[in-house]
């Protein structure tokens, strides 16, 4: 009863008004979060002001099944007659069941007649709508506002600009798209189209600038800008305004704005800046400010409003505090508008400022054992929520820019921590338990993050090394002064900073070895006595016969009190090789504490005793291409690389083993392309196909041709074509020519290519099986017998012929029938006149075996 209630109430408030006058001409529907699934909204029209259909109530559809109506609270009256009617209240709140995406909307009779892109406007509904999403996994949500109103006019070959002007009080980020306008239920409207332009009409994604250069034809023109908000990713509502544009013919010049662009400013920061407006008609101008930093309840920003003729400057002025910092710019959208006639011209300058959190201050690094304490002074900004800690190798020496935040990838600084509230200052870097290495300078950079994902501006870089109290190992490498035996050189740095009182002598080294990378299985296979002798050969391998790398540490063993430590664990450069076609591809993957940052590889051609250098590169693996197949190349790697930390060997040399390789002829050539057509006559298919010697390869030998009767099976060969100039084959022999079919290239090694394209042949590419009207069995040797036309891929029929009594005078399953004129029944010739029949054809088609059923008549002829 309710229900019909409030349809009879919308009844008596829309329809009988729509009597009297036309009127609206723009709108939108916001929303604002109240508790839980309550939400209140704000109707927002813009109507003809002498209008007697103007509205005191409104009715409104939730989206959950239900309507209210909302009154109207508040009407401002603008220049050229035109309203802006707000409604709302107590009565615009409503609660929803439970979380779902909900099509909030309002609809009304009167639109403005005229409109030149709305065929028969003053019949179309006006519809808005907004999107609300209640998503608890995505925290509570407002709408955006619309802070500009939508009746900025334009004249005839004049640049036109508006900006809806909105503001998302969560700081989420905004984009912005033209629709088509909607009209009765929300459905798109028949004819509606884009106002016309010879240039552009658009809007900015991202601005919302709405740009139509240059209108031709003055009238009334209706657009819609859908608006989109979006958190984390996600799509979590939108808006849509309505809007009316008028277009008059004038000679007047729009006024044109002077002011910065885009910038960024750090929280606790005053900015300011001047916007000048000129005018070349010397009209009077006002230049006017919205936006988010101008509206928002704490510090806002201020801009004065003035006016003056010809030129106008007025200053932007902001005292930025934390609470201001968020992920995406505000807009701040200037405006200036001049008193021209018949229409006031507009200019409109969108500047986005980003305000950006202060680095966390005072950013120290210390080491102790084989860790890196680090402490920092806490943010100043209360609305953070943690921090980030980036380490990297070595000083890099990063300023960050005006709007850059973080700590940009391109600094090699890396994420190591993750620190979820803004009272813990000292973080202890023990690379995630396994500890430090010795020899690595390592730097840090802090950054400040807020709820809604904004980073702060990152702190200065802050750096340490572990203190140099246990050896440092700086080669693993086969020995180069013979590197056919294919030993392992060892070397090591020794500790300069051990404390002899906690740690007394005498000392010794401990050499462990361990077959792969990164080594677990340690064994003890040596010992050098004194902290000098830091050198040692394992000649017990043969790194160029073994096929494995070995790893390494060296322990710091005193007599007195046992083991003190150890190195990191390195391994030996080990080289493997992959065997393709005229190529073979090393690749390495060392295990070891310094840096490397360049490999040289040298080869030995056949037949050759030296080894050349082929070239460098900072990846770990190379390409040798063009050689012999069959031929053998052996190959060695020097690595090139260092520690960070001063007072170390630099450069710091390594060899690989020593691997030979031989290319072979593993590359199957490319696949063919195929090309297929049918004969009829002869019911086969003829195929043909490039020849990929002519643009891949050299060695194609011969080709498989595969094929399968049905679409759904595997295809299987066929036959085989050989000579690699032999491109084509005929397949016969099938009662069908449906069938699908592939062909490979085999080269002289046999490596057969990927199948070619396939190509599938169904029975429609030839004339369908069909019977004759007509037929004259008088033995005169032409048309004596009733026969198909030309057929292909039939298996069998079923047919019966009748004769007008409906008695089968014949029958067969033979598809060609043969029928002679006779009745089955006594052989007697059948009189002259006409049969009617009715066969079912089964057809052999790439789906499978398929009946159709034929009917029709056939007439006897005799003379």
């Amino acid at each position: 009863m309710m229900k019909k209630f409030i349809l009879f109430i919308f009844f008596l408030i829309t329809i009988i008004p729509s009597i009297f006058a036309t009127h609206e001409r723009a709108g939108e529907i916001t929303y604002k979060h109240i508790t839980g699934l309550t939400y209140e909204i704000t109707i927002v029209t813009y109507t003809f002001t002498p209008s007697p259909a103007n509205r005191i109530e409104m009715l409104v559809l939730w989206g959950d099944g239900s309507a209210s109506i909302i009154p109207l609270i508040e009407k401002i009256n603008y220049p050229n007659n035109i309203s802006r009617n707000v409604y709302g209240g107590i009565e615009a709140r409503h609660t929803f069941a439970a979380p779902a995406t909900y099509i909030i909307s309002v609809e009304d009779p009167n639109r403005n007649y005229g409109v030149l892109n709305i065929p028969n406007s003053v019949n179309i509904p006006f519809y808005t709508e907004s999107e609300l999403v209640i998503n608890p996994f995505l925290g509570v949500n407002n709408s955006p506002v619309l802070l500009n109103p939508p009746f900025d006019n334009g004249c005839v070959n004049r640049l036109y600009l508006h900006n809806p002007g909105a503001y998302d009080v969560d700081g989420d980020s905004l984009s912005y798209q033209l629709i088509e306008c909607k009209g009765a239920n929300g459905l798109p409207i028949p004819g509606y189209s884009l106002p016309m332009a010879s240039n552009i009409f658009s809007i900015d994604s991202y601005s919302g600038d709405v740009i139509w250069d240059m209108p031709e034809i003055q009238g009334e023109y209706n657009i819609a800008i859908l608006i989109k908000e979006w958190r984390n990713g996600y799509e979590i509502g939108s808006i849509i305004r309505d809007m009316q544009i008028n277009i008059v013919a004038c000679d007047n010049l729009p006024p044109e704005i002077f002011t910065i662009d885009d910038t960024c400013v750090e929280a606790g920061s005053f900015l300011e800046f001047d916007v000048v407006a000129t005018d070349e008609d010397d009209d009077l101008i006002t230049l006017t400010a919205t936006g988010g930093p101008i509206v928002m309840q704490n510090n806002p920003a201020e801009f004065p409003i003035v006016d003056s003729l010809s030129k106008v400057t007025s200053t932007f002025s902001w005292p930025t505090v934390c609470s201001h910092v968020q992920k995406y710019p505000y807009q701040v959208y200037f405006k200036a508008i001049d008193n021209s006639m018949p229409v006031n011209l507009v200019d409109i300058k969108t500047v986005n400022i980003k305000v950006i959190g202060p680095p966390p201050e005072n950013l120290s690094a210390e080491a102790i054992g084989n860790n890196i304490h680090l402490n920092w002074d806490k943010t100043i900004c209360e609305n953070a929520i943690g921090y980030k800690l980036f380490r990297r190798k070595g000083y890099y020496g990063f300023i960050h820019g005006v709007c850059e935040t973080g700590v940009p990838a391109y600094t090699g600084y890396k994420l190591i921590k993750e620190i979820k509230s803004i009272e813990d200052t000292i973080y202890v870097d023990d690379n995630n338990g396994i500890g430090l290495v010795h020899g690595i300078y390592y730097c840090y950079i802090i950054i400040a993050y807020y709820p809604d994902g904004a980073e702060s501006y990152a702190s200065l870089e802050a750096c340490a090394s572990l203190k140099r109290d246990l050896p440092i190992i700086t080669n693993v490498s086969n020995d180069s002064s013979n590197l056919g035996l294919g030993h392992c050189f060892l070397a090591w740095a020794k500790p300069v900073e051990l404390d002899t009182i906690k740690f007394p002598g005498p000392f010794q080294y401990q050499i462990f070895r361990a077959i792969g990378i990164p080594g677990s299985d340690f064994q003890l296979i040596g010992n050098n006595i004194g902290l000098n002798d830091t050198l040692y050969f394992d000649k017990s391998i043969n790194l160029n016969q073994d096929n494995n790398p070995y790893s390494y540490k060296i322990g710091l063993h005193s007599e007195s009190i046992g083991e003190i430590g150890s190195t990191q664990n390195a391994s030996s450069l080990f080289i493997n090789i992959y065997e393709t076609d005229e190529e073979l591809q090393l690749s390495w993957s060392p295990y070891v504490p310094w840096n490397n940052e360049a490999y040289i590889i040298y080869r030995q051609d056949p037949e050759e005793s030296d080894y050349d250098s082929l070239g460098w590169t900072n990846d770990s693996k190379y390409y040798d291409r063009n050689l012999i197949n069959g031929e053998k190349y052996c190959y060695y790697i020097k690595s090139v690389g260092d520690y960070d930390s001063p007072g170390l060997i630099s450069p710091i040399i390594n060899f690989s083993q020593q691997k030979c390789g031989k290319p072979i002829d593993n590359k199957p050539p490319c696949p063919p392309e195929l090309f297929i057509t049918t004969n009829c006559d002869y019911a086969e298919n003829i195929l043909t196909w490039t020849n990929p010697n002519n643009f891949c390869c050299d060695d194609v030998a011969k080709y498989n041709v595969y094929y399968s009767h049905l679409e759904t099976e595997e295809l299987t060969i066929l036959a085989s074509v050989f000579g690699a100039s032999d491109t084509t084959f005929t397949h016969q022999g099938s009662f069908s020519i449906a069938g699908c079919y592939a062909v490979t290239a085999i080269d002289s090694i046999g490596n057969e290519s990927d199948f070619s394209n396939i190509v599938c042949i169904d029975i429609d590419s030839c004339s369908i099986y069909s019977l004759p009207n007509v037929f004259t069995p008088n033995n005169d040797g032409r048309n004596d017998y009733f026969i198909p036309f030309p057929f292909t891929s039939v298996e069998r029929i079923d047919i019966e012929i009748f004769d007008r009594w409906g008695r089968i005078v014949f029958e067969t399953h033979d598809p060609k029938i043969n029928w002679d004129g006779k009745n089955k029944n006594n052989n007697s010739d059948c009189s002259a006149g006409v049969y009617f029949y009715v066969c079912d054809v089964y057809e052999m088609r790439l789906s499978g075996l398929t009946k159709r059923t034929l009917s029709g008549s056939v007439t006897i002829l005799r003379e």
